[in-house]
């Protein structure tokens, strides 16, 4: 007997549900996307039935910070996510992503980060989120890019705001908001993110408070030494841009020491400061070349006219003799910046060879100076190059064992999917989270509410990222024996192991470790949006269990 699309029998696994409630045995029934029955289930003819006896059954993984906005169509980057549980990605990050506009700006700056989405050409945050439905295996959540917003604007100009900009980015921002959009994002070490003040954020937070959503910030100043000046601001913003009961924060990719996080983030806590964080298990980052190594003005260029600097040989000579000391002399990189960099990307085919290789030892293949190498990499890709970089001591396990064991920490990859060889947290942060940190930040239950529950209640997803009857089927079945992460800096793309059934919207997306082509995913909108509530409308009269 054929299946019946819309119903399957998830037999006999151990069921997680995300609550925190201990585990138990039990049959998880679904029909029509949502779970129907948990406990014994009788079944009937046409039932997809998947015997999980010796496995885990928790909700999806909610990817609380991830670079799969234009990435996530390719099947390889949903074989990715999936293969570690993962059936819901958040975009919109670091304040840089396609809507509002048309992409065109954002999908060349963040071309080595995002990529550039395959179908989106405007018609903003309703129509962005829109192309995700039916066309992939995965859900997707979207954060207004304030960066994009600015940039909407007022272009690349340094400088204050002025009242009539002021009230046309809160627009967009309430635009976004009602079209479904979770929260909204900013990235204050890229441009022009970096130009807006505290109280320019504060102020396009308002309408973030109203709607009940996030505020979500990668922080000014680098984290590590930087980050209580960092959370200052985030807790002053979210001061000032409060409404009603508040403005709640949610910090990108926290990277700092596990003293230094449990301080600061008791002192905010103390302070009324409602936040919570992602992290991921490594210690090593990924970012622009561009911005790691030249000038910041540069970033705020066109392409077109940061190349022709770069060519120039008296700006070269500039760079050189008084620019790159300067490098050196930063604190995450030091004197041997050019071994702490390591190419992930580049779209130059005379450069194909780059990728894997450290600056250095690009610098050594070619016959040049370091400096000559690294602006002849950057003007052949035309900027777009992106780099995993080094870190002189990797923090042990225990150290970041205390911080996912905090209670604002969800789980997030920050994982780029641009790149020959790019960051392996793309493909393995979340099962080397289980893999590594169950039994040591938290036991099976508390995975399921950090990496799924804890994140769908602060995103706003309602009926996400918890087992229980009318909720979501989104689920993740996992070999608690098997699961580990298989990527590693040499060999980032290898994939996990050991989560080989995973059902999105009720739909089997991955059966035996293989994509099914069943694409159920859907843009997620916000609950409390008017768009989330009228797909909310519609998902209820889909069909009843």
């Amino acid at each position: 007997m054929t299946p019946h699309p819309d119903r399957a029998v998830l037999r006999g696994g151990v069921v997680i549900d995300g609550t925190g409630r201990p585990r138990r045995t039990a049959d998880v029934g679904i029909v029509d996307g949502r779970i129907a029955t948990i406990g014994e289930v009788e079944e009937r003819p046409g039932d997809a039935v998947v015997d999980c006896r010796g496995r885990f059954v928790l909700p999806g993984f909610i990817d609380a910070h991830a670079h799969a906005d234009g990435r996530i169509f390719d099947p390889q980057v949903q074989l990715a996510l999936l293969r570690q549980g993962v059936t819901t990605v958040i975009g919109g990050q670091d304040g840089v992503s396609y809507a509002p506009g048309d992409g065109v700006w954002a999908s060349r700056y963040f071309a080595a980060i995002n990529g550039p989405h395959p179908s989106y050409a405007g018609g903003g945050v309703a129509a962005l989120l829109a192309s995700y439905d039916g066309a992939t295996p995965l859900n997707a959540g979207y954060l207004v890019p304030a960066g994009t917003v600015r940039h909407e604007v007022m272009g690349m100009r340094r400088g204050r705001a002025d009242a009539v900009e002021l009230a046309e980015m809160r627009r967009l921002v309430a635009e976004g908001l009602e079209a479904g959009a979770l929260g909204l994002s900013t990235g204050l070490d890229y441009v022009p993110g970096l130009f807006a003040d505290a109280d320019e954020l504060a102020q396009l937070c308002a309408p973030v408070a109203e709607a009940g959503a996030l505020y979500v910030t990668h922080m000014r100043g680098g984290y590590e030494a930087n980050t209580a000046a960092g959370l200052a601001e985030v807790i002053a913003i979210c001061a000032a841009g409060s409404a009603h009961d508040g403005l709640r924060g949610h910090v990108s990719h926290l990277h700092v020491d596990a003293d230094d996080a449990e301080r600061l983030l008791a002192a905010a806590a103390a302070a009324g400061a409602d936040l919570s964080f992602d992290m991921y298990p490594y210690t090593r980052g990924c970012t622009l070349v561009a911005m790691a190594v030249l000038p910041p003005e540069y970033s705020a260029l066109e392409v077109g006219d940061a190349v022709a600097r770069l060519i120039d040989p008296d700006e070269r000579a500039r760079l050189r003799d008084e620019w790159f000391p300067a490098v050196a002399d930063k604190p995450s990189l030091g004197p041997d910046w050019p071994s702490m960099i390591r190419i992930g990307h580049t779209p130059s085919a005379e450069w194909a060879w780059a990728p894997g290789l450290t600056l250095a030892e690009i610098a050594h293949r070619r016959g040049a100076s370091v400096v000559d190498a690294t602006l002849d990499l950057l003007v052949a890709g035309r900027l777009e190059v992106n780099a995993v970089m080094a870190v002189r001591d990797e923090r042990p396990v225990e150290n970041l064992a205390r911080l996912f064991a905090l209670d604002g920490h969800t789980g997030g990859s920050d994982g780029i999917f641009v790149g020959a060889v790019p960051h392996p947290r793309a493909a393995g942060a979340f099962a080397r989270l289980l893999r590594t940190y169950v039994g040591r930040s938290f036991e099976w239950e508390g995975a399921a509410v950090h990496l799924a529950a804890r994140t769908a209640e602060r995103f706003g997803l309602e009926g996400r990222g918890i087992l229980r009857p009318g909720a979501a089927a989104d689920v993740a079945i996992v070999d608690p024996l098997l699961v580990t992460d298989s990527a590693t800096y040499d060999d980032p793309r290898a994939l996990a192991r050991g989560i080989d059934d995973v059902f999105v919207n009720g739909a089997h997306v991955l059966r035996n470790g293989a994509l099914t082509g069943a694409l159920a995913g859907q843009g997620l909108r916000r609950a409390g949006s008017a768009a989330g509530i009228h797909s909310s409308a519609q998902s209820s009269t889909k069909g009843t269990p």
